[in-house]
């Protein structure tokens, strides 16, 4: 398991704003590279302690969890998994006056640009962590970010879900989301969105508030495991691997090693094949050629 302290490169300027700020977590881009390691962790306030995301790749989430969904029907979380999509999945809190909204925005911005589409290719699940909230609250902030992506026919593929707070609990739990009650009644926490296979496993972690398109799509395109996505897509990902200090997916060199040494072996034995060709072509070119005998005078 990797530990990510709620972005510590933010270092003690975060730390100082979060006593000042009724929510905390980071605002960084996500090309910054995540820390790691409990060395690195500072003494933190008490009111801070535990807001941090500890990494649970391929873990299953709980998904016999129950929740109320945006239409306020009662939901177990397996519901939303059909095995064939992924599911990107947001933790917050409907109320949330800057944190969540930062990471929905960033989200949004980055679906905007790729061709797939919500509900079509996956699935998005934004999850409340505050059990008093509703799913009339619910199904408002939905009605907002549906119509902020303009696109057609996706409300089924977005599930805005609240629900008692065991029900949050073990869901944070599951893809290491740590969070922290407020005297104030707002929640500490950290900024992340989490990419989830069709079967229901953490497979991916993009933090921050803002996400590349890029990454965003080979995230989805890897949890699918190959369902989504088109032969140079999945050619793509094969060429990348995701780099936790770099906080993306970049060029895996022994796969740029691998092509480069089929293509020698495509031109060599092209080359070779050429040449033993024009032999065979001239050595039956020379036995079917006549002799002409001369006869003297």
């Amino acid at each position: 398991m990797r530990l990510h302290p709620s972005r510590l490169s933010l270092g003690a300027a975060a730390i100082a704003l979060a006593l000042a700020a009724p929510v905390w977590g980071s605002v960084e881009d996500e090309h910054s590279a995540p820390q790691g390691g409990e060395d690195f962790l500072p003494d933190l306030p008490e009111a801070l302690a535990g807001v941090d995301i500890v990494e649970k790749l391929d873990q299953t989430l709980p998904l016999d969890t129950v929740f109320t969904d945006d239409s306020g029907r009662t939901i177990a979380l397996r519901e939303l998994f059909d095995g064939e999509r992924p599911v990107l999945l947001q933790m917050g809190y409907f109320r949330c006056p800057m944190l969540c909204n930062l990471v929905l925005n960033g989200m949004i911005k980055s679906l905007e640009e790729l061709d797939w589409t919500a509900g079509d290719k996956f699935q998005v699940v934004a999850v409340s962590i505050n059990p008093q909230e509703k799913h009339e609250l619910a199904a408002a902030k939905k009605a907002g970010y549906v119509l902020e992506y303009g696109r057609p026919g996706v409300s089924d593929g977005w599930h805005f879900l609240t629900g008692p707070a065991a029900s949050s609990k073990a869901l944070a739990e599951g893809v290491g989301f740590g969070f922290r009650a407020q005297p104030d009644g707002e929640y500490a926490h950290a900024a992340a969105i989490f990419v989830i296979t069709p079967d229901g496993r953490v497979s991916r972690y993009l933090y921050g508030t803002k996400y590349d398109p890029q990454n965003l799509r080979l995230a989805l395109l890897e949890a699918s495991e190959g369902r989504i996505g088109s032969s140079w897509d999945r050619f793509i990902l094969w060429c990348h691997v995701y780099d936790p200090d770099a906080g993306g997916y970049v060029l895996f060199a022994m796969r740029l090693m691998q092509l480069g040494g089929l293509a020698t072996l495509l031109i060599l034995g092209g080359g070779v094949g050429w040449m033993w060709w024009r032999e065979w072509r001239d050595r039956r070119g020379s036995a079917t050629t006549p002799v002409i005998a001369e006869s003297g005078g």
